[in-house]
C-alpha cells in the first residue's frame, strides 16, 4: 500500500475528512474533530499513525518490524505502521478500520448513534 492509497482507504470511510493541522507534510484524518489516523510521505515511504488497543499494539509490534511505537503519539494507544509493503494490504486496511471504529467509539453518545442510524453498524465497526 502505497501514500496514495492510504490516503483514499482512510478517506473513504463514512464523514472521513483530511485536515493538516501540523505541517503541509501531514495529513490528519478525523472523524467528527477527532484524529483516527495521520499520513505522511518521508523519502519517498508513506507512514501512517493508527489508534490501536494498548494490547494488541504491543503484539502487532512484535509480528511486524514495520510497526513501531506512535510516532509523537501516546506509544500505548498508537502505532506508527511504515508503508513499506512488508505488512500485507489486508492487514494494514484492518488496522484503519480498527482505529477508526475506535475513536467512533469515543465520541458523544449523539455523534456516535447519528453515524450508527445513517451508515450502520457494519460500515462503521467493519
Amino acid at each position: 500500500m502505497d501514500y496514495q492509497q492510504a490516503r483514499d482507504y482512510l478517506l473513504s470511510r463514512p464523514e472521513a475528512w483530511e485536515d493538516f493541522p501540523f505541517d503541509a507534510e501531514t495529513a490528519v484524518m478525523k472523524i467528527k474533530n477527532k484524529m483516527f489516523a495521520t499520513l505522511n510521505l518521508s523519502r519517498g515511504v508513506a507512514a501512517t499513525n493508527l489508534k490501536c488497543d494498548p494490547d494488541e499494539a504491543v503484539m502487532l509490534r512484535d509480528i511486524f518490524e514495520a510497526i513501531k511505537p506512535g510516532y509523537h503519539m501516546n506509544k500505548r494507544h498508537w502505532n506508527t505502521v511504515i508503508l513499506d509493503g512488508s505488512v500485507p494490504v489486508g492487514e494494514i486496511e484492518r488496522m484503519m478500520d480498527r482505529s477508526y471504529g475506535l475513536v467512533v467509539k469515543g465520541l458523544k453518545k449523539v455523534e456516535r448513534e447519528a453515524l450508527l442510524l445513517a451508515y450502520g453498524a457494519e460500515d462503521i465497526y467493519r
